[in-house]
């Protein structure tokens, strides 16, 4: 049995589902079931009540849980003593929109886990960064993944996901799309995005085709002309500060909300490596750490 099958399954206790643990271990919900069922196999017993709409963890996986949490915190403390020191330089792309929520983080733990590691950090768009990472100019990527799914030929690690919303004036009144749509104009964001793809789609499907003379790549711009009175858009806000210098309304746009998958993509021959690795776990406390 892999020592990983046991780390899945702290995560799954530790956060009440098979989705949410193959969030955090960077694995698919059914690599997660697939996992559990070959433990239950190997212990000849249940661990999970799968009788409801959610899987309910038995006494005996919480016993179990118990039982290896120790081990598995002497192995990681063991790896991280190991005494390789990570060095040498990372090209790092980020989609521009993202670069103040992440990079300051993510920089300051690797000065301070590993301070002969430099990071070099790159803007971009999605596709192009992408692209970057497939040619090998870049490392790695923090990008939109495409709602179908990214390239099978590079490694998506899940980072975060965001859910896209409307922003309208401070003073708008109106409460549905439909009438928010007849007062106001769709500022929209660049549809050559995936953001902008993916709200293109939302507003055809829910409200029908809209005309728009004004289009931005820039979330800021976009909210500040919202802010000014001068339209409604729906975008990814990934910095609140913008909404500080904008004030705006938000509107949650329900059950069939776009939602935006961010991914640290690199290479498939390069999911061993240290350096990347070490990038991987500092971005991950940076965009996971409570805020300040």
């Amino acid at each position: 049995m892999k020592i990983d099958t046991f780390t899945t399954l702290a995560a799954v206790l530790r956060n009440g589902s098979f989705a949410a643990a193959a969030q955090e271990c960077n694995i698919t919900a059914s690599a997660v079931s697939m996992q559990m069922k070959q433990l239950e196999l190997y212990l000849g017993q249940p661990l999970f009540d799968r009788s409801g709409l959610q899987v309910r963890p038995t006494a005996l996986a919480r016993e179990l849980g118990a039982l290896m949490q120790a081990p598995l915190i002497g192995l990681e403390q063991l790896r991280k003593r190991s005494g390789l020191v990570v060095q040498g330089v990372v090209r790092l792309g980020v989609i521009e929109s993202m670069q103040p929520v992440v990079l300051p983080a993510t920089m300051r733990q690797l000065r301070e886990q590993h301070p002969s590691l430099e990071l070099r950090p790159v803007r971009g768009r999605s596709a192009g960064l992408t692209a970057s990472v497939k040619a090998g100019e870049l490392d790695a990527a923090l990008v939109a993944e495409p709602e179908g799914g990214g390239s099978a030929r590079l490694l998506w690690q899940p980072m975060l996901r965001r859910e896209l919303v409307m922003v309208v004036p401070p003073n708008a009144t109106e409460s549905s799309l439909a009438a928010l749509f007849r007062k106001y104009e769709w500022i929209r964001y660049d549809r050559n995005t995936i953001t902008g793809a993916m709200a293109a789609q939302f507003v055809n499907a829910q409200v029908g085709e809209i005309r728009s003379s004004l289009e931005f790549d820039s979330a800021a711009a976009i909210v500040a002309m919202v802010s000014a009175g001068l339209g409604i858009s729906i975008v990814q806000i990934a910095d609140p500060a913008i909404l500080q210098s904008y004030p705006v309304r938000t509107v949650r746009l329900g059950r069939a909300a776009p939602v935006l998958q961010l991914s640290l993509v690199m290479r498939k021959t390069e999911g061993e490596n240290r350096a990347l690795q070490a990038l991987h776990d500092a971005m991950r406390t940076a965009l996971h750490a409570p805020a300040r």
